[in-house]
């Protein structure tokens, strides 16, 4: 019997398996140590981000939009509060099937669930909870009529499906139906939202216009001075726990938002309503493609109506009504044309202007002029008559008024267009406005100075036109038009406006020579001799200046005058005596009225605003004319 074999040789040392386990434990302490480090150091800052991403959320706070009013406060445009329901889709379904699986714990139903399943039953739990939503979302909503726009619960679905961060399920909530909604269905937000209200519908619209769906200027006012009316949005940053409730505390990043500022225009609401109801009638009645008008201060400047056919009504059916041939676009500034005869008053300004006429000088007038090659007739026909210098133009002949420019000379007249601000915008805060369109000096050619002087071969808007009778009635004075009267900042300032630049055209003695003569246009003589073209333009009591126009459109055919199609124009001031106010006015392609040179069709247009205006303002009645204005000598 060995004893000290049993002893020594046949069992393990304690000491090596002892050394062998620390080994052990050393190398899976530093595969953890490894493994941490890995996560912490490589994969750390993306699990920081995507737990950042699902824990914060950042809240917008919307800027109220600045309302747009009149020259005395009456609302054209303004926000009105009211929320949109909307979710983050992808976070929001997760949400739903923690909660699900939350409940399932809860209830020690989800034990008995085998592991493969599980996801199938949270799915079901999500359809059940989407299909939730989705019935009685659009029940509350139509019950409490807590939202302008119809609910559909299929769109809701399809939303809180969607593979996004952000949905809109319903815009136009009543803010007490959203907060409800929002405490009954988790994760669903109800953001701060404004409704655009325009309480006038079609009144004025062309030039207030209309925001989009996201509150972005479209047309109009609304669009021009979009970044100014939207003001500036605010923000917050929150962290908000599994179930989507917000964590205390946790607000950071807070930038308030900053109001749009409140926008007052030198509209006359009741004057552009009645206005554009008289453009509407006249449109009719004269079986016009469209019709425009625009009313001036004469002695600011200040557009006080500015009407056109065919306004779209923001709070009707948009699409039905452009199928109809209605718009937001304002032609008043932003389709130009040929101005025909109103245009001669520029001739008749050159020539008081630089003395090459009087207004009783008798000149004695062919039926036909002919100038550089171009023969020019006047609308009706007759030998050589005796027309005085007022005559010419009350009677609208276009040879004696080509008489009296070549007298002015074509460099002379060149200046006098362009101090009346012709070819170039007036610089009125609306957008996409034209600047029409004058042949530059250097590119006139033989046929130019037989055209222009009688208001064809150039184009202007009838802001521009009416601008030109703004100058006259102003003592010969340009001021740039306006329809901006003030900006007020939320914070009550007002913002300074700069001055409309101011122009001097001709002396005031001028000015007021040629508003008596235009005094023609109007003058009725029962013998038809000294009577003008424009005799409905007159209004009882009131002397009116005036000038009739039928300018021939260009056919796309054959490149030439028509015979067929026209604009028909009239500008007018009353009183001519003591002028307060300016009225513009062009009807496109009218089937009546045509061939009086306006005096059938625009003229009691304007007879009709001028006298609403002048009765509306009390505005005292003229002293009595003199005697008749001498037209034609016997």
């Amino acid at each position: 019997m060995r004893l000290g074999a049993a002893d020594g040789t046949n069992k393990r040392d304690p000491n090596r398996r002892l050394k062998f386990a620390r080994g052990v434990a050393v190398v899976v302490a530093g595969l953890l140590v490894a493994r941490l480090g890995w996560v912490q150091i490589v994969w750390g800052p993306e699990f920081q981000a995507k737990a950042e991403e699902q824990r914060t959320r950042v809240y917008v706070d919307p800027a109220r939009r600045g309302a747009i009013t009149d020259h005395e406060g009456n609302l054209l445009a303004y926000t009105m509060q009211a929320r949109s329901l909307t979710v983050s889709p992808d976070r929001l379904r997760d949400e739903i099937k923690e909660r699900a699986r939350q409940r399932l714990a809860t209830e020690g139903q989800l034990s008995a669930i085998p592991e493969d399943q599980l996801d199938g039953v949270l799915e079901q739990k999500l359809d059940e909870e989407i299909e939730r939503m989705a019935t009685e979302i659009p029940k509350i909503i139509s019950e409490s009529g807590g939202s302008t726009n119809k609910v559909n619960g299929d769109d809701i679905k399809r939303k809180i499906r969607a593979d996004s961060h952000y949905e809109v399920l319903v815009r136009n909530v009543d803010p007490d139906v959203a907060a409800d909604i929002a405490q009954k269905f988790k994760g669903v937000a109800a953001d701060h939202q404004d409704i655009r209200q325009y309480p006038n519908g079609a009144v004025g619209e062309n030039v207030v216009g209309k925001i989009s769906m996201d509150g972005e200027g479209q047309f109009g006012l609304e669009a021009s001075s979009d970044a100014m009316l939207a003001g500036l949005d605010g923000r917050l940053t929150q962290d908000v726990s599994a179930d989507g409730q917000s964590i205390p505390g946790t607000s950071r990043d807070h930038i308030p938002a900053t109001d749009g500022a409140e926008v007052e225009l030198t509209l006359d609401l009741d004057l552009q309503t009645y206005v554009q109801q008289q453009v509407e009638q006249a449109k009719v009645n004269s079986k016009a493609k469209e019709a425009s008008a625009v009313v001036l201060d004469v002695k600011t400047g200040q557009v006080l109506a500015m009407a056109n056919s065919d306004t779209i009504d923001p709070n009707g059916d948009i699409e039905k009504q452009v199928e109809k041939g209605r718009s937001f676009d304002n032609p008043a500034v932003t389709h130009p044309f040929e101005p025909g005869s109103v245009a001669k008053i520029i001739t008749a300004a050159a020539a008081i202007e630089g003395g090459v006429t009087t207004p009783d000088e008798v000149l004695t007038v062919p039926g036909s002029i002919h100038m550089s090659g171009v023969t020019v007739r006047d609308a009706w026909e007759h030998g050589d008559a005796q027309y005085t210098t007022t005559g010419i133009f009350g009677k609208s002949s276009n040879v004696g008024t080509l008489m009296l420019a070549e007298r002015v000379g074509e460099d002379r007249y060149a200046e006098y267009l362009e101090k009346f601000g012709l070819g170039r915008v007036t610089g009125v805060e609306l957008p996409s406005e034209s600047e029409g369109l004058v042949p530059d000096r250097s590119q006139w050619s033989g046929g130019t100075f037989a055209n222009l002087p009688i208001g064809q071969g150039m184009s202007m808007t009838l802001l521009q036109m009416t601008s030109i009778y703004q100058t006259m009635a102003n003592g010969g004075e340009r001021i740039e038009p306006r329809i901006v009267k003030k900006i007020t900042n939320p914070d009550g300032t007002v913002q300074q406006q700069p001055e409309p630049a101011r122009t001097r055209v001709v002396s005031e003695n001028t000015a007021k020579v040629v508003t008596d003569m235009f005094r023609s246009v109007t003058q009725k003589d029962p013998t038809g001799v000294q009577m003008g073209t424009g005799p409905g333009a007159a209004i009882d009591g009131y002397q009116v200046s005036g000038k009739t126009g039928t300018a021939q459109k260009v056919d796309p055919v054959t490149q030439s005058y028509s015979n067929s199609k026209y604009w028909i124009t009239f500008a007018g001031i009353a009183p001519a005596d003591d002028p307060r106010f300016v009225v513009g006015i062009m009807l496109d392609e009218p089937e009546r009225g045509v061939h009086s040179d306006g005096g059938q069709s625009a003229a009691p247009l304007f007879h009709d605003i001028g006298s609403w205006l002048l009765n509306r303002d009390n505005v005292p009645l003229s002293r009595p004319a003199e005697g008749q204005l001498i037209l034609q000598a016997h």
